[in-house]
């Protein structure tokens, strides 16, 4: 059974320094498919290199997605080469290469609909796909989002991207790992603003703050703050989900929950799993989560 400290988030997500400059040095002198090249060695280097990772992959394969052995090990492979080729091309996207990709949309006039709530809006996403690839589609609502998150998973990169790329981040970040109280004023100013806040709803720091419910066959933890938030502030939810496709295409997803009423956190956080389980199941490579993220069925994935 791994130890507490293998298994719990940290708050920082995959991915250096370096890595980030050889990639945008080698989409700038080679190409984005040059750049792919690279990135199918890479990933051999990764497997055994990165082991909590890899474990990780290993178990959602195996145990949630009920893979042989055989493709597992295909899948593993694979997992990571779809992780990289998000971080390729959101590089290129912030390199001025956006041109270079399709764009589909789902729901799209009315998410824009919503957008023009004067209360502002909440939006939740998670740890799958390249939410970052949909932000520059936004047009003048870009300049309104609002993005909370932990500033370890930010900061150590935003310096890299900005002094190499063309285009700078248009949203806003609300850092809640620093001053929580001011993290929440925050995010009621911006809202009392008719801005949009933005969590991603699958990863929790705190053990206290969580919910347990079924995910994909199994019991999982999820981060309750985000919905208790959205709860009781009482302005429109959206799921926002930016999934990769073939042929560098994106496709934009956009998920109003059921709001009769005053729905409660739980509820909320229920349909969320049930709209996340839907695009997981859809993409099924494109879960990011590094780590056990069922961690509480120890006795079932050993």
């Amino acid at each position: 059974m791994a130890n507490e400290a293998d298994k719990q988030w940290n708050g920082k997500s995959r991915g250096g320094r370096f890595g980030y400059k050889f990639f945008v040095y080698t989409i700038r002198l080679l190409g984005i498919r040059c750049a792919y090249c690279f990135l199918a060695l890479i990933v051999i280097y990764f497997i055994p290199c990165a082991p909590k990772a890899t474990r990780a992959i290993w178990r959602y394969n195996r145990r949630i997605r009920s893979l042989g052995v055989i493709r597992s090990l295909i899948e593993l492979y694979r997992h990571y080469f779809s992780f990289g080729q998000t971080l390729i091309d959101k590089i290129a996207m912030k390199g001025g290469l956006a041109g270079r990709y399709r764009y589909e949309f789902d729901n799209y006039e009315r998410f824009l609909e919503i957008l023009e709530n004067p209360g502002g809006v909440v939006m939740i996403g998670a740890h799958v796909g390249c939410w970052e690839a949909g932000t520059g589609f936004f047009g003048k609502y870009g300049k309104k989002i609002n993005i909370v998150m932990f500033d370890a998973e930010h900061q150590r990169i935003k310096d890299v991207l900005e002094q190499n790329t063309e285009r700078s981040e248009d949203f806003k970040i609300i850092a809640i790992n620093q001053d929580a109280i001011e993290a929440m004023v925050q995010m009621k100013i911006a809202l009392n603003d008719g801005e949009y806040v933005c969590f991603n709803g699958d990863r929790y720091v705190d053990s206290g703050r969580v919910y347990q419910t079924e995910f994909l066959g199994a019991e999982a933890a999820f981060p309750i703050g985000p919905f208790k938030i959205a709860s009781r502030c009482r302005v429109p939810v959206v799921f926002y989900y930016s999934m990769r496709e073939s042929a560098r295409g994106y496709r934009f997803i956009f998920e109003e929950p059921l709001m009769e009423g005053r729905v409660s956190a739980e509820e909320l956080l229920r349909q969320y799993v049930a709209s996340l389980e839907r695009i997981v199941g859809r993409y099924p490579r494109q879960w990011f989560n590094f780590y056990d993220f069922w961690r509480n069925n120890d006795s079932k994935f050993k």
